[in-house]
Order: C-alpha cells, then sequence, then structure tokens
C-alpha cells in the first residue's frame, strides 16, 4: 500500500518547497501528497496536479484531527505566529496531539538548532517544548534543526545597503548560511524515506560566516561599501525601536543576534547533502543570483 504525505503550512515558503522537491524531484506521485493550510485557494495549482488540498487551522484542534486522517507521515512545519508569546508553542503542541489522535506513523517537525534551556533566542523555548511533546507522544519521529536561510537577509540587507551601515551585536559570532530550497530538498527527502527510526538532525549551510565576513561578501556582490558597527544588545535593541520596530519584535531580533555570538548558530553540518543527494549552494553563489531582492 501506498504511503501518503502530508506537508503543514504549504502555501509558505517552506513548505512550498518541500511540496516541489517531492513532486518533481522524488518523483512522489501526487495523489499521495497531503497538503494543509488555513487558505487552500492559495494551493489550487497544486490540486490541479492532484495533490490533496485541505484546510489546517492551528487553531481549531477538530481541523487539524480531520486534516491529519490518513496520513502517514506528517511534516509539520513550525508556525509564523511570533506576535503573541505562546501562542506559537500552543499551536504547535495541539498538531502534535492532532496526529497522535489521527494515527499518523510518523511525526517530522521544522524546529531550530539548540532548543535547549538557556538558548538567547527567545522562541527557543517554543521548539524545546515541540520536540518533547513529540518525543512524549509514542510517535516515530524526525526532527529536522533548521539553520539560518540565506533568504534572511532579504529582510535587512536594502536597508543595510542604503545607509552603509550594518548595526549588530553579534562580535565574531558565526552564522551557518543555507539556502532555503537546499533545506527543503533535505526535508522532502526525509519525510519520503522508509525510515521509521527517530532521530535528529542539524540542518545548516555549507560554510559559516561572522557579519563582517557576510558585509564583505555583499559588498563584493553588488559593488557598495557596508560599515560593520557593533553594539551592545541594549544599544541594538533601543536603536531598532527608534527605527520604529515594536519592543517585542526588536528584543527577538536582537536574541538572534545574542545566539550567533555565544555559538549557538555557527554549526556546520553535511546532513543536508547527506539526505539530498546534492551540493549546497554557497553563500556567495546565492548572493550573486539574488543581487536585485539584496538591494531591494
Amino acid at each position: 500500500m501506498s504511503k501518503t504525505f502530508l506537508v503543514t503550512g504549504a502555501s509558505g515558503q517552506l513548505g512550498r518547497s518541500v511540496i516541489n522537491h517531492l513532486l518533481d524531484t522524488l518523483k512522489v506521485p501526487a495523489a499521495q501528497v497531503i497538503a494543509t493550510t488555513r487558505t487552500p485557494a492559495n494551493l489550487a495549482d497544486l490540486a490541479a496536479r492532484g495533490v490533496t488540498v485541505r484546510e489546517a487551522d492551528f487553531d481549531d484542534q477538530a481541523s487539524l484531527a480531520k486534516a491529519f486522517a490518513g496520513a502517514d507521515r506528517a511534516l509539520v512545519i513550525s508556525t509564523n505566529e511570533l506576535a503573541v508569546q505562546g501562542k506559537r508553542r500552543e499551536q504547535q503542541l495541539a498538531a502534535v496531539a492532532a496526529a497522535r489522535q489521527a494515527g499518523v506513523g510518523h511525526l517530522l517537525y521544522t524546529s531550530m538548532p539548540n532548543t535547549e534551556p538557556g538558548s538567547p533566542v527567545l522562541f527557543a523555548p517554543d521548539h524545546y517544548d515541540t520536540e518533547q511533546a513529540i518525543k512524549a507522544s509514542g510517535i516515530a519521529y524526525t526532527i529536522f534543526r533548521n539553520g539560518w536561510y540565506d533568504e534572511n537577509l532579504f529582510m535587512s540587507m536594502p536597508q543595510t545597503l542604503a545607509s552603509g551601515h550594518w548595526y549588530t551585536s553579534a562580535g565574531e559570532g558565526r552564522i551557518s548560511y543555507g539556502a532555503r530550497d537546499d533545506l527543503a530538498a533535505a526535508i522532502a527527502a526525509g519525510l519520503a524515506s522508509d525510515s521509521s527510526e527517530s532521530t535528529t538532525y542539524t540542518l545548516t549551510g555549507p560554510q559559516a560566516y561572522t557579519t563582517a565576513e557576510v558585509a564583505a561578501l555583499v559588498t563584493e556582490v553588488t559593488g557598495k561599501p557596508i560599515q560593520v558597527i557593533q553594539l551592545s544588545d541594549e544599544a541594538l535593541t533601543e536603536g531598532m525601536k527608534s527605527a520604529g520596530l515594536p519592543e517585542p519584535i526588536a528584543r527577538l531580533l536582537v536574541s538572534f543576534d545574542a545566539a550567533a555570538r555565544v555559538g549557538g548558530l555557527g554549526m556546520v553540518t553535511d546532513t543536508v547533502e547527506k539526505l539530498s543527494g546534492r551540493k549546497s549552494v554557497p553563500l556567495k553563489q546565492f548572493l550573486e543570483a539574488n543581487k536585485a531582492a539584496l538591494i531591494g
């Protein structure tokens, strides 16, 4: 009997990429793929290809249980509910409970590196508690601890290039940047796998860089100079607030720099290449291919 593979958050960038790899790279028949989302209309193209599209609301337990029905292997992509503290945790624990209720045979989850207590990243506890709930569920599991996406640079780099200044508190801490699609290819391979063992993978890019090194690469690609200015966490938070960011968002962003500074985002593994069977895209190559998005 053919297994069915479910992906939550399928209208998001990572979810969509995972499904594309299932269908196009791994040649999984569309009839074996279930895509869930709060906005099914956004997945009309997948439905047209034969993918089963279901509505799933992480704030509605009954909706989740119905959405997970019949899935043999289910990938829960962490939600983006960051504005309200604890909301993401509640949603993800609901998804774990729904998967158990639906009889999912193998549960996969996208987490982050170093979720253990003590992480400077403010939402690390959401991931840690979700991981613990998965392990306590009795379901065989695969946890993907996703590193830093190259695409995260798009959020701030246009402003950095416009001003010529990169304000940071990361010091000499390194971040192992990786292209989202590379990680998605690895996750898709794990989802489509026949493995029933419970395991945790850390997925990263092929090399870790300091802020100064990334700035140098961006300057090389764009021709625009960047001066890296190191600040304390407190000063960086105040600067972001002065620029108009709400304090909770400012503190969250600064927590990433704090994590980088203490080595929490600098690990490098070859797991992405091993799972996907392809070479990861180097950061410079990614920057060259996305020069327009960097400049904004």
